[in-house]
């Protein structure tokens, strides 16, 4: 895979396809294959890029703190890299929070919005003490027990129950995640500041989509965002629960598809 000197850090992505850019930013603890399924279904007519944030997959951890606006920055410096001025961009939790802090900051560099099983809020006390729990028990003891306390949380239980391999293909992307790339992350997002008030100034087409099972982020949040952005349309999408593109593959791609197909590209 391609590398880009990104600030401080090597960043790793996959850029593919040609025509309209799109950009998808994966969650926590995950690496850009989180998205395969997604750019497999978009590359005939559009550019498809995904990196790994600093510290996951094949990118460094960096001497910069993991920030959700110091990933949007470490995105956009990567789109300055590949010459691309605009592009789709398309984010799934922690992704998500990434997404939103690169649209407060270049929106001029967005033509659009994909926001999945994630939310506007910051997290409340008790979540930001349960972060920093998590970051030391990363830097600790390593991804293994992190991995073996969120599989439930991400997928449903049929999932976890009749798709043996999609779990050890999740399970897998969080043992491979640098103990330090995530704790610095779950820092990032404990410290990440409330977006609501930003997302009435959205101008942007949006696409907000739920997993209806999702325990982690419950798709009321999701709904609060469409409410909340003028020209959004809001999903929920059966049998899923946080990794609702890997869940549901194919209906997550048919929102997708449709979406950037009526899209209006500068």
């Amino acid at each position: 895979m391609p590398t880009a000197t990104i600030q401080d850090i090597q960043m790793s992505y996959t850029d593919a396809g040609s025509g309209p850019a799109v950009v998808f930013v994966h969650g926590y603890p995950f690496n850009r294959t989180l998205w395969n399924e997604q750019v497999s279904a978009l590359t005939t007519n559009h550019r498809v890029v995904v990196p790994d944030l600093r510290g996951f997959g094949e990118t460094e951890v960096g001497n910069l703190d993991s920030t959700m606006p110091q990933f949007a920055r470490d995105v956009k410096n990567l789109l300055d890299h590949l010459l691309i001025e605009e592009a789709l961009i398309c984010g799934l939790s922690m992704g998500g929070y990434v997404t939103l802090a690169f649209y407060k900051e270049f929106p001029e560099r967005v033509s659009g919005l994909l926001l999945a099983n994630t939310r506007a809020e910051p997290d409340s006390d008790e979540g930001k003490i349960s972060r920093h729990e998590q970051a030391e028990k990363a830097l600790t003891e390593g991804m293994a027990g992190i991995a073996d306390s969120m599989l439930p949380k991400l997928l449903t239980p049929e999932t976890v129950s009749k798709k043996p391999d999609l779990v050890k293909r999740i399970r897998d992307m969080m043992l491979k995640t640098d103990p330090k790339g995530a704790a610095a992350a779950l820092l990032g997002m404990a410290a990440r500041e409330d977006f609501t008030s930003e997302l009435p100034k959205v101008s942007v087409p949006a696409l907000i989509i739920a997993g209806r099972e999702d325990a982690l982020i419950p798709m009321q949040h999701s709904e609060r965002m469409h409410q909340a952005i003028a020209n959004s349309r809001f999903v929920v999408i059966d049998h899923a629960a946080h990794v609702v593109n890997l869940e549901q593959a194919s209906a997550f791609n048919n929102e997708l598809v449709n979406f950037v197909t009526q899209l209006n590209y500068k």
